[in-house]
């Protein structure tokens, strides 16, 4: 396949990059890090105004562009280690509907998420933090033609800025899938304290009444979506990790090109340049793996194993990348001034988030 990115792809990205680099420097970072919600409210309406929160949504529900033009941007967002309820709403909120909304249910919530009015998020993991089937145990009983919720959620992304969430429940049929308003009675929400500063809470259901217009899709059948979800999450995240790698390498290049040691910038010495070439065969190879399940997702061709094999080398890549900027560094990449740790602790975060790299090498052996 062609990895070249075409026109529209080349506009994209560009967009993005100026855009993340006019509004989104360091200092936001920062200050972003340290916010209970990460979503600055300014920062979200100028990603709205440039249709960036559209992106892969379908045109007739106000969306624009495809997954590869979100995979495109995504990787920009991840050389600017953004932080926001971004990949949240566009990419798990918006693809759990698109999935299995009826057209009622795509035209109340799509339009709203491409601009930017809504964000809607997705209540899988439990207490194993498993993104398995059996892990899910929160329970949806049958009263009348309405159904009752209670269980408890662990690391829901973003839970304090959503306006709904979509939460994974066992009924009698199976895997059950029901998007709520988050403000009605009955929700609990507490953050939880994150390496990366992505914004995870545990997230309480008691009591939480909800009618068969909440049910997306048929009872029973949520995990077949689910995991076509979870395979554009996995590559989604790749794409991050390949921006992140990408900018943690420049921040390196840059750096070796400057400190000077025994009269010499370090990056003459032959030990610096090799870890410098690794890295980049590193984050080309991540580039070129991410693409190509991002491809076959795109045409809808069938990308369980595409998906797995990316996640699994990115992720590994990733942390090779990582270690390598920090030995270049030395001390400095470790102090808190220093930008670099923060796009070691995201990246350590995408590893980990739906599934390590051995997860997805077993997934890999059994398929």
């Amino acid at each position: 396949m062609d990895f070249a990115l075409n026109e529209q792809q080349e506009m994209m990205q560009t967009l993005a990059r100026d855009f993340l680099s006019d509004e989104y420097n360091d200092k936001m970072l920062k200050t972003t890090v340290e916010d209970e919600t990460g979503n600055m409210p300014e920062l979200w309406q100028k990603l709205a105004e440039v249709n960036l929160t559209g992106l892969a949504i379908p045109e007739e529900y106000g969306g624009v562009g495809d997954f590869l033009d979100l995979i495109v941007v995504l990787e920009e967002m991840g050389r600017a280690c953004f932080i926001s309820p971004y990949f949240t709403g566009v990419v798990l909120g918006a693809s759990v509907i698109i999935e299995t909304g009826s057209e009622e249910q795509k035209q109340k919530y799509l339009p709203a998420i491409a601009e930017g009015k809504s964000i809607v998020t997705l209540a899988l993991t439990e207490e194993t933090g498993n993104y398995t089937p059996d892990a899910v145990s929160l329970k949806a009983e049958l009263k009348g033609s309405n159904y009752v919720l209670n269980g408890r959620k662990l690391f829901v992304p973003d839970a304090l800025s959503a306006d709904y969430i979509i939460c994974a429940t066992r009924t009698k049929e199976g895997i059950t899938l029901f998007i709520i308003d988050i403000n009605i009675d009955g929700f609990s929400i507490t953050p939880l304290k994150t390496v990366s500063g992505d914004k995870q809470c545990e997230v309480c259901l008691n009591d939480i009444e909800v009618g068969p217009d909440s049910l997306l899709g048929e009872a029973g059948t949520g995990w077949t979506y689910l995991e076509k979800v979870l395979q554009k999450a996995n590559v989604a995240r790749c794409a991050e990790m390949v921006g992140l790698s990408q900018q943690a390498l420049n921040i390196s290049l840059d750096y070796a090109r400057e400190r000077m040691a025994f009269g010499h910038p370090i990056g003459a010495f032959q030990s610096i340049q090799h870890r410098c070439a690794d890295m980049l065969m590193d984050v080309d190879g991540s580039r070129f793996l991410t693409y190509q399940a991002a491809w076959r997702i795109n045409e809808c061709l069938s990308a369980a194993r595409e998906a797995a094999i990316a996640k699994a080398w990115v992720s590994q890549a990733s942390k090779r990348v990582m270690n390598s900027a920090h030995q270049i560094h030395g001390a400095i990449g470790f102090t808190q001034d220093h930008i670099l740790h923060y796009y070691t602790k995201k990246a350590r975060f995408n590893e980990f988030s739906f599934g390590d790299a051995a997860f997805h090498l077993e997934k890999i052996g059994t398929q």
